[in-house]
């Protein structure tokens, strides 16, 4: 697969065409699918990219849709067929959250907030396996490695230096002072943090204990921002058997304010990098 072809960014605008040419006729999403001999979630599913396309997909609505432009229908069939093709991610086999990690491949910036844990983009080795083996205390050791060099992979955008993604994370003084594995496991990672900090495109801010109850209670979410004006941004929440894509722009603008509120009441680097070191010190004792 070509490195500029990303499978998930292409169902994204891929669907979103489709909306579009979709709403330009008047057409209701039931409408569409009673036309076609299909369901109406699966409708839905090709217009939110949660699904892949088929060329014969394009061409049966643009068919309902009357697009009469040639260049219009050969476009949307490359996009389809882009689509189908295999990120680097599928090399790891089933991966649970890989629509997310083709979203985070190509997106440009990432506010993350985390209360309880370290950011995947920003732990090291021992940290991962043990979070992972005491997240899914049921699951194998292979699979447990296999989520770990995904993690690993992951965190390659931090250091791309032709498109290197711009990050940024506060977390809940919790995250720091739940011990993950052991006390040298913690040092390690809080001085792994301390490092990643002072990466010109990374930063770190801490909201601490003392702050109270704050905008981030209600638990973790992170905004993906892209480089195309076209791909519109996404909130996502993890959960537990799925997750969640927010792409409404009011939900999107609702979740960029409360992190504006979040950095906002969070340290400043500077102060959040000394909080870091001090809870590191707490270990070392």
């Amino acid at each position: 697969m070509a490195s500029n072809v990303n499978p998930t960014v292409r169902r994204r605008r891929l669907g979103q065409e489709l909306r579009r040419l979709r709403e330009l006729k008047g057409m209701t999403a039931e409408e569409v699918a009673e036309r076609l001999l299909v369901s109406q979630s699966k409708i839905s599913r090709l217009e939110n990219g949660r699904r892949s396309i088929s060329q014969r997909d394009v061409r049966d609505l643009c068919g309902v849709y009357e697009v009469e432009d040639v260049r219009i229908v050969d476009s949307l069939m490359q996009m389809a067929k882009d689509s189908r093709q295999q990120g680097w991610w599928h090399s790891f086999g089933d991966i649970p959250y890989s629509v997310y990690i083709g979203l985070e491949t190509d997106a440009a910036s990432l506010r993350v907030y985390d209360p309880l844990v370290v950011p995947g983009l920003l732990q090291t080795r021992p940290y991962a396996e043990s979070l992972i083996q005491g997240a899914l205390p049921e699951a194998a050791a292979g699979d447990i490695d296999k989520r770990v060099q995904v993690r690993l992979r992951r965190q390659e955008r931090i250091s791309d230096l032709e498109n290197p993604l711009r990050l940024w994370a506060v977390l809940d003084e919790a995250a720091l002072r739940r011990n993950v594995g052991n006390k040298q496991v913690m040092i390690d990672q809080l001085e792994h943090l301390v490092e990643m900090s002072h990466v010109p495109h990374v930063t770190v801010q801490v909201i601490p204990f003392a702050m109270g109850a704050h905008p981030g209670v209600s638990g973790q979410y992170a905004i993906l921002e892209f480089p195309d004006a076209a791909d519109s941004s996404v909130v996502y929440i993890e959960g537990v058997t799925s997750d969640l894509y927010l792409e409404k722009a009011n939900d999107v603008q609702k979740y960029s304010v409360m992190y504006e509120h979040l950095r906002a009441q969070a340290l400043n680097a500077d102060q959040s990098r000394e909080f870091i070191a001090d809870v590191a010190k707490d270990y070392a004792r």
